[in-house]
């Protein structure tokens, strides 16, 4: 894999931790920006261009045009509703094929991989290139769950993959058993401001992200970084779990010192054994 990358840019820092990676190793990457959604920042000092979403053909365009065989989706994406999209033909035909499915996230996402396979490129997922970002399992930090918060991980396991098998989220917040959010198109940011208000006095909850079970490992995996940690101590919780091997952890060492230094526990959690 050492050709060029075709970056697919949503917004947040990911993009561009990735750019580094590529840089650092020596390989070309060049970055397909999407207007309204990418950081600027991601694009500077790098080959790239902008597009828009709903724009498909310009899209394959544009990566066969920079000689890109391989691509990355990374970093999430707001996604407008389908009158301010502005399809062209193109991505129509990809989202009546698609039918029902592109509702959900997932299914929207399996969509766009088969549209890009079915052109020539090879999907790779963001592992392949941040191996290193993928959650370990066990404690990460100072701080554990003690036996109130593991019942409350095991719940928030169970509901976030049921959740996720239809296709709704991948994040659910559960407090002394209680569910008190689950994560849809609004994102993990949003949950917490919710659940924030929704607290219960007592042991403060945890925030647990899961990858779907049907979901395709290559796009859209589950993240948390320093901003997570922070939100969910400002929610007034007291640990986040994130799924051993199915999510990403961007900057381990600094997520470990914001999540000492608030109390909070980070745990990596074996699904489905």
């Amino acid at each position: 894999m050492t050709g060029k990358l075709g970056i697919l840019a949503g917004s947040g820092d990911l993009p561009q931790r990735l750019v580094q990676v590529c840089r650092a190793s020596g390989r070309d990457v060049f970055v397909l920006a999407f207007e309204g959604q990418t950081d600027p920042q991601t694009t500077v000092g790098v080959e790239h261009a902008w597009t828009r979403l709903g724009s498909t053909s310009a899209a394959l365009k544009l990566l066969r045009e920079a000689g890109v065989a391989d691509v990355v989706m990374i970093g999430p994406m707001i996604r407008p509703s389908l009158r301010d999209l502005r399809l062209d033909p193109l991505s129509v035909k990809v989202l009546a094929k698609a039918g029902t499915n592109a509702l959900g996230d997932d299914g929207l996402l399996r969509a766009i991989v088969g549209t890009l396979e079915g052109k020539g490129f090879r999907v790779l997922g963001a592992d392949n290139v941040l191996g290193d970002m993928m959650a370990p399992g066990g404690v990460y930090g100072r701080h554990a769950p003690d036996a109130q918060a593991k019942e409350d991980i095991a719940r928030g396991i169970t509901v976030a993959g049921a959740l996720g098998a239809h296709d709704v989220g991948q994040a659910v917040v559960v407090q002394q058993g209680f569910v008190l959010g689950v994560e849809a198109v609004e994102g993990t940011e949003s949950l917490l401001e919710r659940c924030a208000v929704l607290r219960r006095g007592g042991p403060g909850g945890v925030l647990v992200k899961l990858r779907k079970p049907q979901q395709d490992a290559r796009v859209d995996l589950p993240t948390i970084g320093v901003h997570t940690v922070t939100q969910a101590a400002a929610a007034g919780l007291r640990g986040i779990a994130v799924q051993t091997g199915g999510a990403l952890v961007v900057d381990r060492s600094a997520v470990v010192d914001a999540a000492d230094a608030a109390g909070l526990f980070v745990i990596g959690v074996q699904v489905g054994e």
